[in-house]
């Protein structure tokens, strides 16, 4: 750890990520609209240190409280309707890691927020699709953490910064979710509208999250009160999708080192990368 005006924060040689992680089971189906997507994972993994442990932050699983998978194997959940059958044949045996589990839980707590482990969920796709990409031999032990159903902006903000207390070596944290995510966006018509609001959006998101220059309380009052950014509600009609990258910025409390856009399912989307800067 280090210190950023006086509050413990990630170190540089850590690794925070926020990613898009595309429809459903789709990137893993050779479509082509998540090309892009595919290439920026694979190729986000290959210049990672490869991590002993990751911890996930799925927009697929809302709470009352922060809840954390604390089961030994965790069995995979297919949230997902209508694709093809090799859907539900994907496979991920990557194991749980109940020691993980037991220090995000206790960092909640030691902050003040009330939070529960869970021996049988399993995990999500939000999970398994994403890491099958960059980690696809399945054999580093994986933590998922829930969203609050709250849905509250400053309240993830606030899991992040009680993540900082994690003493668990060379772990990668994962915020998956989407930086755009309007579903009748995706397969409505494409027109100039549409990706006028997704660029403005996008771009408004770029600088929030990697303009040094922006004071650290300034980049929180940005995210605290994101609905305010140019389309807000457009590109994100529910926040479940944005919210993991609230707890990434919480966690690492400072601009990200690396953006990475991706065209996925015909938007601009993006990932930040917090660590060793990518050169992608």
């Amino acid at each position: 750890m280090q210190t950023i005006n006086g509050e413990a924060t990630m170190t540089t040689d850590s690794n925070v990520l926020f990613i898009s992680h595309g429809g459903g089971p789709l990137p893993l189906l050779g479509d082509p609209a998540h090309r892009e997507l595919v290439e920026r994972l694979t190729e986000i993994s290959g210049r990672l240190r490869r991590p002993s442990a990751i911890l996930v932050i799925s927009a697929h699983w809302e709470q009352s409280v922060p809840t954390i998978t604390a089961g030994a194997r965790p069995p995979l959940i297919y949230d997902y309707h209508g694709f093809p059958e090799e859907a539900y044949d994907i496979q991920y045996p990557c194991p749980g890691e109940p020691a993980l589990a037991g220090q995000v839980h206790q960092a909640l707590k030691q902050a003040g927020i009330p939070a529960r482990l869970d021996q049988q969920r399993g995990f999500d796709h939000g999970l398994f699709v994403p890491l099958k990409l960059m980690y696809p031999e399945a054999d580093i032990p994986c933590v998922q953490l829930s969203l609050v159903n709250s849905l509250d902006a400053g309240e993830h903000l606030a899991i992040g910064r009680a993540l900082r207390a994690l003493d668990y070596d060379n772990l990668l944290v994962v915020g998956s979710g989407f930086s755009f995510h309007n579903m009748q966006a995706f397969f409505a018509p494409d027109n100039p509208e549409i990706q006028v609001r997704n660029l403005a959006f996008e771009d408004w998101l770029h600088e929030t999250c990697t303009d040094p220059t922006i004071p650290e309380s300034r980049r929180t009052e940005r995210l605290l009160h994101w609905e305010r950014a140019p389309h807000a509600r457009f590109c994100h009609p529910r926040e479940e999708h944005l919210l993991p990258l609230h707890v990434c910025y919480g966690l690492t409390g400072r601009a990200s080192d690396s953006y990475l856009p991706a065209t996925i399912l015909g938007k601009k989307s993006g990932m930040f990368h917090w660590g060793s800067r990518l050169s992608i």
